[in-house]
């Protein structure tokens, strides 16, 4: 089997907005009051049958090409085994430069200089526990696992989905797909 690949699926039907996984990783990871790892954009927009709420949940996409990883003067970010984006804040010398890499907006600054974003809860997906957001959805909207693994949850519902799950792409291979 090719190596680990790990990815997240969040099924934009299921999401009620209820904002229990921005709680679970705040909690879980000790995220600062005003940042966040995980975030939910809500709007109102016109269906055939009238208004209804939209709820898109967003998180660091952890791409394959990631150009945050690219420009790091340090090395402080960088792609793990297990095809995440990390940061190492022993190396983050708080130069911000992938802050303004990030086309998806998913990292933050802390007060102490260094940079943060979502880690898939690294301490818990290595071992073999799912991310908190997975872990916590009440409506189990999101799926997590190895996108190189058939058998894993995240395969098997992008198969059922016959390959056509949207993801956020600008060329950068993301991790996260809606």
């Amino acid at each position: 089997m090719s190596e680990k690949k790990l990815g997240m699926l969040i099924d934009l039907a299921l999401c009620i907005g209820c904002n229990a996984c921005v709680v679970a990783c705040k909690q879980e990871n000790a995220v600062p009051l005003t940042c966040f790892n995980t975030w939910i954009e809500s709007w109102d927009a016109k269906s055939e049958s009238g208004v209804r709420r939209v709820n898109m949940p967003k998180l660091c996409n952890h791409c394959e090409d990631a150009p945050c990883v690219r420009v790091c003067p340090t090395g402080a970010s960088y792609k793990a085994e297990d095809g995440t984006v990390q940061v190492d804040p022993e190396k983050c010398i708080g130069c911000k430069y992938c802050m303004a890499a990030c086309p998806y907006q998913a990292r933050y600054q802390l007060e102490s200089g260094e940079v943060e974003k979502c880690t898939f809860c690294h301490h818990r997906s290595s071992q073999g526990m799912l991310p908190a957001c997975v872990a916590t959805c009440v409506t189990h909207a999101r799926y997590f696992g190895d996108l190189n693994d058939p058998d894993s949850d995240i395969s098997k519902k992008l198969a059922e989905k016959g390959g056509e799950a949207l993801y956020a792409d600008l060329g950068l291979n993301p991790s996260v797909f809606y």
